[in-house]
């Protein structure tokens, strides 16, 4: 009887978390993958990696299909201890530079000041590190709140309280590739600009929110090409990875259904993971 009443449950989730139709395509944070000989469903959610307490939402057909998946699938395995070592020592600088050496004493001074009085950091804590380090540092100061939320951290716990197994599409030193791989005047520049006009990050941001909040892709696709510090690189953080990441999709979802977590700026655009899913001969579709 137990076994019959889980069974039964199982179909009533996936009931719910089937795909239904819209007016206004690309209007939905959550999408359902079938077709291509899976034997179950998987999804697809877009994240915004952090987001004002106020701001955040989380509907019950989002928590229907994390239910229903069999394991929770990140950007990165967020449950592995190892991981931020690794990070952080992926983070050191080995060619034997400082952070100040970077900037002009009149930068750094800036700098130095903006670390101790708004991040709370005295930055001859970090002296080794490459100047990446910053911007995920600066990171949280893009929103003008005093409470923050990571989607990530939410989604890992409720996967924790089920015994889900929480697994990553990539590897730390694929992301730290990534990082590494911008040229350091770029940083530089998006460093100080964040620090002499940190409304103009804020407005930014707040713009991201916004079309976060009404589940618009194609504007958020928008907004994320066009921000100015990925620049030229825009590329290989979206296109390069979205298409790395379909073989791996594909091997994870063979014999599991699979909650994929990432963020949003990958699921639109002819290069997004929708769209190559698509290509691939899944069936994509949105859950609302």
């Amino acid at each position: 009887m137990k076994s019959f009443l889980l069974a039964c449950a199982a179909l009533f989730i996936s009931f719910f978390c089937r795909a239904q139709k819209t007016a206004t395509p690309g209007h939905s944070l959550l999408w359902r993958i079938e077709g291509k000989g899976l034997s179950k469903p998987s999804y697809l959610f877009g994240t915004i990696h952090m987001i004002c307490s106020e701001d955040y939402f989380w509907t019950d057909q989002m928590q229907r299909c994390l239910h229903a998946a069999d394991k929770i699938c990140l950007e990165m395995d967020m449950d592995d201890p190892q991981l931020l070592t690794e990070i952080a020592t992926g983070m050191i600088d080995r060619a034997g530079k400082q952070l100040k050496d970077y900037f002009t004493p009149e930068e750094y001074q800036k700098l130095s000041d903006y670390m101790r009085d708004s991040i709370g950091t005295d930055i001859r804590f970090i002296q080794q590190m490459k100047p990446a380090i910053l911007l995920s540092l600066f990171a949280g100061k893009s929103l003008n709140c005093p409470s923050q939320v990571s989607y990530e951290q939410n989604i890992m716990d409720d996967a924790k309280k089920e015994n889900k197994e929480i697994i990553g599409l990539e590897a730390a030193k694929e992301q730290l590739d990534l990082l590494n791989n911008i040229p350091a005047d770029s940083i530089v520049k998006e460093v100080l600009s964040s620090i002499e006009t940190p409304s103009d990050t804020r407005q930014e941001y707040a713009a991201l929110v916004e079309a976060y909040k009404a589940q618009d892709l194609p504007r958020l696709y928008e907004l994320v090409q066009n921000e100015h510090d990925l620049g030229e690189g825009t590329s290989a953080f979206l296109d390069a990875r979205n298409k790395k990441w379909i073989s791996r999709i594909s091997e994870k979802t063979k014999n599991n259904s699979v909650f994929f977590a990432v963020g949003a700026g990958h699921l639109w655009g002819k290069n997004g993971v929708i769209q190559l899913l698509k290509n691939a001969g899944y069936t994509v579709t949105p859950v609302y």
